[in-house]
């Protein structure tokens, strides 16, 4: 019985360390995706770029990602690929390599795109391995999962800020070296994917685990989902690529400045990433979709009308509202649909990548036909959507009082 206990004791901690390197690794991945938009400015005064084409390079890294992921995970649902993570984070380096000397705008394109190369074959098969080291806390895990990555997102308005703006466009190829670090821990990872049996193909009568509600429910409740994806990460697409550019212009600030602040923003953000899952857990999905969406509303309604002070206030608070859903989402279609973890995972991160660049380049052009303070009052309204999170069905419920 002893014996038993720390069997399951070592295999508890054997699994949180394997969570904690994915969320690691996410951190370091999307560290460096984030230093694109982190350099807009650079690459807009260097190569005299519009916002419409600043929102294509968006478009373009977010746009392959979005449509691969799903791809991506379907395949690897039936054959799991326990060193894609590092083949992914491969395309990574070569992406942000190519970046770093670019020459023209078509260059920057191609690098644009070998990033969303790397982000649509990291993403599904690491979210997987996260829900595999999870030990039944689902919420939690995906969460810290995100939080890695947010975090990582975070970091790169900063490291654009005190690296990249004093020493010019070409020192983002300092930061092969941290792509190529996570390429090392992530063949640590496939090993272990591998050895612990995870890695093996699924039989293509191997059962898959029943629906918790008819098709067509099911089919309603992903549309549902979709659409609240599509408003947060619309609405996070003109703070992420725009808002610099909004601090400067409304408030006459220095690059550096506004760099940091988004900083603060993208910090907020990961902070809400991580909260959102464990209060799922405790408190339903639907819960935290609901206060997420459609919380936000008064900030985003207010934030294009204040001064600086409570500018960055007001981000805070809508970025560590708002980020709180991706997780309970995430997890909430996972249990719509058993038995796809790489697919579902691959189709909504997918869908906020999708939505992310379509939104960048829409806002941009926005942006250049109007003003970029004129964006800001559009997307304002868009967590309205979240009315929407009525029409989810409550599946939680039935589930907790299964035997």
């Amino acid at each position: 019985m002893t014996q038993a206990v720390v069997s399951r004791q070592q295999a508890g901690n054997a699994a949180f360390v394997v969570l904690a390197a994915i969320s690691f690794c996410h951190l370091l991945n999307d560290l460096t995706v984030s230093l694109l938009p982190a350099i807009y400015p650079i690459l807009k005064s260097a190569f005299d770029l519009s916002f419409g084409q600043i929102g294509l390079i968006t478009l373009v890294l977010q746009g392959i990602a979005s449509l691969l992921q799903p791809l991506i995970g379907f395949y690897t649902d039936r054959k799991p690929q326990p060193y894609s993570l590092a083949y992914g984070m491969g395309c990574t380096l070569l992406g942000i390599c190519l970046l770093a000397y670019a020459p023209n705008y078509l260059v920057l394109l191609a690098g644009a795109s070998l990033l969303g190369l790397g982000a649509s074959i990291f993403h599904p098969e690491a979210s997987r391995l996260a829900r595999l080291a999870s030990g039944g806390a689902h919420g939690m895990a995906q969460s810290l999962f995100q939080l890695g990555g947010s975090f990582g997102s975070s970091i790169g308005p900063v490291l654009a800020a005190f690296v990249i703006l004093p020493h010019g466009q070409s020192s983002l190829a300092w930061f092969a070296f941290v792509a190529l670090g996570a390429m090392v821990i992530l063949v640590m990872l496939g090993n272990w994917y591998r050895n612990g049996g995870h890695a093996a193909p699924k039989a293509r009568s191997s059962a898959i685990p029943p629906a918790v509600l008819p098709q067509s429910q099911v089919r309603r409740a992903i549309a549902v989902l979709i659409a609240l994806v599509f408003s947060k990460y619309f609405y996070l697409s003109s703070i992420t690529s725009y808002y610099i550019f909004y601090l400067m212009h409304r408030f006459a600030l220095p690059t550096a400045t506004a760099q940091i602040y988004l900083f603060v923003f993208l910090a907020a953000a990961a902070a809400g990433t991580f909260i959102g899952g464990p209060i799922g857990d405790r408190f339903g999905r639907k819960v935290v979709i609901w206060v997420s969406i459609l919380g936000v509303l008064p900030f985003t309604l207010v934030l294009p009308y204040v001064g600086l002070a409570a500018t960055v206030v007001l981000s805070v608070l809508i970025g560590l509202i708002l980020s709180s859903a991706f997780s309970a989402i995430v997890v909430y279609a996972q249990e719509l649909v058993p038995g796809r973890v790489g697919m579902v995972s691959g189709l909504f991160f997918g869908v906020a990548f999708g939505m992310a660049g379509v939104g960048a380049a829409a806002l941009g052009e926005l942006a250049d036909l109007t003003s970029i303070e004129f964006v800001y009052r559009v997307c304002a309204f868009l967590p309205l959507i979240g009315l929407l999170t009525a029409f989810l069905p409550n599946i939680e419920g039935p589930r907790a009082r299964r035997p």
